[in-house]
């Protein structure tokens, strides 16, 4: 079955940050063999002085194919986990829905669209997550976090927001290399221009600053620009992290 898991407010200004605990938990599930995990993506949510956060009020999402009968398996040890791991004085959530839970989510794509624009209360997030049946727990002091575990698999499922955490290992040479090498990476599913164009094959692309995919219309896009730089041979270049800011 497809799952989504999603963890918030896990850490401290000077702890390990909530992407790397999410990034262990998929490693995890994949050691244990309970399933395949995709890129974890970082969703950014509402800032505000009534929501306590660390540094940007993130939450971190990634999904996973797990093998029949390993759910439970799944909840229990990510439950243990965040008790263990998230800092001291942390609030984290954690957010683990199924296929099943999710046959109608435009209730939880909307919460996750409110959750980037405005205040909500723990109890919402109960309540919805009580009808839809989606598992929601706190690990730790006001469990707060648990609004933005709900919100970021709503995010996530809706397709069009969040980065991956991290930066994209790919063999360039000389900082140049060519779609069809983009593409065969598995983390990268399409390479596009902001203008929407989808390129292929022989074109060449030059990398700058972290190399990062963004999530849109379902897809890990690499987003490129055109580049100015001529004697750097790509006629394209990929996004600074300033950029994808928006994302």
């Amino acid at each position: 079955m497809n799952v989504y898991v999603c963890i918030d407010d896990t850490d401290s200004l000077d702890s390990r940050g909530t992407g790397e605990l999410a990034d262990i938990l998929a490693r995890e599930v994949e050691k244990r063999k309970w399933g395949l995990c995709s890129s974890v993506t970082r969703h950014q949510l509402y800032v505000h002085p009534d929501i306590p956060y660390t540094s940007h009020n993130s939450s971190m999402c990634f999904t996973t194919c797990l093998e029949e009968g390993k759910l439970e398996s799944l909840r229990d040890y990510a439950a243990r986990f965040l008790a263990e791991e998230s800092a001291e004085g942390s609030d984290p959530g954690l957010c683990i829905a199924t296929d099943e839970s999710l046959s109608t989510p435009e209730q939880l794509i909307e919460f996750g669209i409110r959750a980037k624009k405005s205040v909500i209360t723990m109890q919402e997030a109960y309540d919805l997550a009580r009808q839809m049946g989606i598992h929601l727990s706190s690990h730790g002091g006001t469990g707060q976090g648990i609004i933005g575990a709900l919100a970021g698999v709503g995010l996530r499922l809706g397709g069009n927001d969040g980065k991956m955490r991290g930066s994209l290992d790919l063999p360039a040479e000389n900082g140049v290399i060519t779609v069809a090498d983009i593409l065969s990476h598995p983390a990268v599913d399409v390479v596009r221009t902001l203008e929407g164009v989808s390129l292929e094959g022989s074109e060449r692309v030059r990398l700058v600053d972290k190399v990062k995919t963004v999530l849109v219309g379902g897809k890990m896009v690499l987003l490129v620009l055109p580049d100015g730089d001529v004697s750097a041979g790509g006629g394209w270049k990929t996004c600074t992290r300033q950029q994808l800011k928006g994302y």
